[in-house]
Parts: C-alpha cells; sequence; structure tokens
C-alpha cells in the first residue's frame, strides 16, 4: 500500500519509519518524513497565521511534538499525515495566541504622552487638565478636541453635533475655564 496525498492510508514504509523514530529517535527516518510532508504544512501554516515566519515555527513545533509523540502512533486511527496536520493545527492556535505572534502596530499609531521642556510647562498642563476635569462633559470634549488641535468641523464631526453647537459650546467652555483656572491658580490671572 503506497501513500499518496488524496488521503490514502498510511503504507508499511512510513510505518517504519514512524517506529524507528519512536524506537531510537532516528534521525533519517524523520528526515524522510520530513522533507515529504515539510511544504504541505507550511502552506496550511502561511494559510492559517499569514505570516511565512510563524508558518515556519508552526512546521518546527510540529515536528519536534511529531518526533516526541512517534512511539504513540496508531495506524489503524488514521494516516501519519492526518497525525502530523493535527499537531500543526493545535501548533498554530499555540503560536496565534502567543504575544509574540501579535503583528507590531507602528510607531505613528501609539499615543506617546506629550514631552514638556520645563516643569512650569508640565505643571500647567496638569492644571489645565485638571480644570477641563471639572466642567461639564459636553464642554470638556469640545476643549479637549480643541486642545489637540481639531477644526470646529473636525470636532463637530467628532462628536456628532452642529458646528454651531460647537462654537457655542467653545465659547462658554472658555469662559468657564478661565474661571476654573484661576480658582486653581488661587486666584491669579489665568491668561
Amino acid at each position: 500500500m503506497s501513500w499518496t496525498d488524496s488521503g490514502a492510508p498510511t503504507g508499511p514504509h512510513e510505518i517504519n519509519l514512524v517506529a524507528r523514530i519512536a524506537a531510537r529517535n532516528d534521525d533519517d527516518a524523520a528526515r524522510r518524513l520530513y522533507r515529504k510532508y515539510r511544504m504541505e504544512l507550511f502552506r496550511f501554516g502561511v494559510h492559517v497565521l499569514n505570516d511565512h515566519g510563524l508558518a515556519e515555527e508552526m512546521v518546527q513545533e510540529t515536528f519536534i511534538k511529531f518526533c516526541q509523540r512517534a512511539g504513540s502512533y496508531d495506524a489503524a486511527r488514521g494516516p501519519v499525515r492526518a497525525w502530523l496536520f493535527t499537531m500543526a493545527r493545535s501548533a498554530a492556535i499555540d503560536i496565534a495566541r502567543r504575544p509574540s505572534s501579535r503583528p507590531l502596530l507602528p510607531v505613528e499609531d501609539f499615543q506617546l504622552p506629550p514631552q514638556y521642556d520645563t516643569v512650569d510647562e508640565a505643571l500647567t498642563v496638569l492644571t489645565v487638565d485638571q480644570a477641563l476635569d471639572k466642567l461639564p462633559s459636553i464642554y470638556g470634549d469640545v476643549m479637549r478636541l480643541v486642545r489637540d488641535d481639531l477644526t470646529q468641523s473636525e470636532i463637530a464631526e467628532r462628536l456628532g453635533i452642529p458646528v454651531g453647537t460647537v462654537k457655542s459650546r467653545t465659547a462658554k467652555a472658555a469662559d468657564t475655564l478661565r474661571a476654573e483656572l484661576a480658582s486653581l491658580r488661587g486666584g491669579e490671572d489665568a491668561f
């Protein structure tokens, strides 16, 4: 009986190779099976993991498990190919779950905290943030977006409100913010 990729039962030659791996960790037998199945497993890994490097890692982990568990192979339960793909599926799931397997985000996608040149500048920002936190959210949300240099049109789109509402909330918030900053600074003029 011979092996074909159509799913025919495992032939005596493959069963003999698996037995040699199980009995004496036969490197030659392992290499033969590796050469036979590596590309098919690699294509499966690329399809499942969407990454060539991770697919290579999956193939390696699959054959390591295969060699470690060769003694438990039972030809009556199915062909070697099916057993390999079961291990490959498990390895792919493990690899996909690892934090190191997740794609890195480009640096520009991160919101890094601003860096300040002086302590006074940092304290001013903290004071403004504290004052914004005391505003009602409809005003604080608008003022935070103003601080982030969004235009009134962009703020209106982001908050889903008309531009006129953005303008009136900005004016009201600016007056309230001036008063709040003055009280936080101990009565000094905020601006």
